[in-house]
């Protein structure tokens, strides 16, 4: 194999790769083997249908694309080796020349990384803005406990209240014409939370069972099905059965239920601690944080606008893999937001995720920073266990899955370097303004800085 290596713009690197034809010929005729073993082709058995045959059955270029995915890796992986580049994503392959007796010549483009400066790291001092729970925290954890403790209760000689569980058929239509979707039976309605329409929910409090009524609402101007947006509505109501929540007494028997408590004041000690785990797990949070911005942001570098677009689009595909796995419209939030502010989000982002990787291989690379084959094996161990995996298997797949391993080395290699700035931080909590800032309802709530499983040993329903 020939490589011709060629630094264009100061962070770009053209590989040219000239394969010979030989070995070139000889992976062609392995693919039509291995895609012959994949299909049926009438008159043949399995696998041994001659090459005319499968070049017509997937196509010619379908075979070199098999050829060019097996070779090239390996090909563009020695080159990068051979001539020491440091590269930050794979190659990109600008254009090949492939015909069988012929060189394979292959023109590609890779970005290499920046030159990074990183800062003096003997001594690292910051201030972190402290947090402290907020005064009613405690008695908003009472009171969630008391709430997932709720029972509901059948009434059924009195009106419906606002704070009622009700259940209803309804019937909705604009201009006498029913709505498609707009009606149901028998549905619960928590009318003290819903995301119904607005003025829906509450002009059912006052009627009673069996009853039959009407309700006009109007629909919200962005509402997402633009037929019916900004439109008055008729529904016809009937009320089937009225529920009312009761919550539990605070006293003993609340606590035995939680859990393995004896009486409410081991229930109220254990919420406490769960508090104060959260207080401290926050704040070492913020402290890490403090750390790695301080050092990122006094490094000093250059990040390509190539790189930054690259990582955003990366950002971008997995933002519309979240919105489509959870069942929400896309184009609708683009329309909301604006493509350009969402463009420039998602370029901040990626300009930081870049600028942190960075940093992080050159404190690698200066403080000879590595991670052992025994600290790599006690992550799979430990993954493992946490998956409930058998050991063994679960090398066998690390094993066979180059870019998980790889994934997962850099995990270790990043809790490291954090590890590696705490050890020299001299960190200075101050006040939090913006904490005091803000109202009860949007401080950090301490149940979001834990584990879901470990408020559910708290509380066991």
């Amino acid at each position: 194999m020939k490589v011709d290596v060629e630094k264009a713009e100061q962070y770009t690197a053209h590989i040219n790769l000239e394969i010979d034809p030989e070995h070139a010929s000889m992976e062609y005729n392995k693919a039509c083997k291995r895609l012959g073993q994949r299909l049926n082709i009438p008159g043949f058995r399995r696998g041994k249908a001659p090459r005319q045959v499968v070049e017509k059955a997937v196509g010619i270029e379908r075979i070199k694309q098999e050829v060019l995915d097996r070779i090239l890796p390996h090909a563009f992986a020695d080159a990068i080796s051979e001539h020491q580049l440091e590269v930050v994503a794979p190659p990109h392959i600008e254009e090949y020349n492939f015909e069988v007796g012929h060189p394979l010549t292959v023109k590609a483009s890779v970005e290499l990384r920046p030159d990074v400066t990183v800062p003096e790291l003997s001594v690292i001092k910051v201030d972190v803005p402290q947090y402290e729970p907020p005064a009613e925290q405690f008695d908003n954890e009472i009171q969630a406990i008391r709430e997932r403790m709720t029972t509901l209760e059948t009434i059924i000689d009195r009106e419906v209240q606002a704070n009622d569980i009700v259940n209803i058929d309804f019937t909705g239509a604009i201009n006498g014409e029913l709505i498609r979707g707009g009606s149901a039976k028998n549905y619960l309605l928590d009318l003290s939370s819903n995301n119904f329409i607005e003025g829906f929910a509450e002009q059912i409090p006052g009627h009673k069972i069996g009853e039959e009524f009407s309700i006009q609402v109007q629909f919200p101007s962005d509402y997402h099905d633009q037929s019916l947006a900004g439109k008055p509505a008729d529904f016809t109501v009937t009320v089937n059965e009225i529920k009312k929540k009761v919550a539990p007494e605070l006293d003993d028997e609340l606590a035995k239920k939680c859990g393995p408590y004896e009486n409410l004041q081991q229930l109220e000690s254990e919420i406490r601690k769960f508090i104060d785990r959260g207080v401290e797990n926050e704040n070492n949070f913020r402290k890490q944080k403090a750390v790695i911005d301080y050092v990122v942001d006094h490094a000093k570098m250059e990040v390509p606008d190539a790189m930054i677009n690259r990582e955003a689009r990366i950002l971008l595909e997995e933002i519309q893999k979240n919105f489509k796995s959870q069942g929400m419209n896309w184009e609708q939030f683009v329309d909301s937001q604006g493509h350009e502010k969402i463009w420039q989000n998602l370029r901040t982002e990626a300009l930081r995720r870049i600028q942190t990787s960075l940093v992080f291989s050159a404190i690698a690379k200066q403080e000879n920073v590595t991670v052992t084959e025994e600290e790599f094996q006690a992550e799979i161990l430990n993954l493992a266990k946490d998956r409930n995996m058998d050991e063994k298997m679960a090398m066998k797949q690390i094993a066979n899955n180059p870019s998980a391993a790889q994934a997962l080395v850099d995990e270790i290699l990043s809790q490291k370097i954090v590890e590696f700035l705490m050890a020299r931080a001299e960190v200075t909590y101050v006040k939090d303004v913006q904490q005091d800032d803000k109202s009860s309802d949007e401080s950090v709530a301490v149940a979001s800085t834990l584990e879901k499983e470990e408020y559910e040993v708290l509380v066991e329903e």
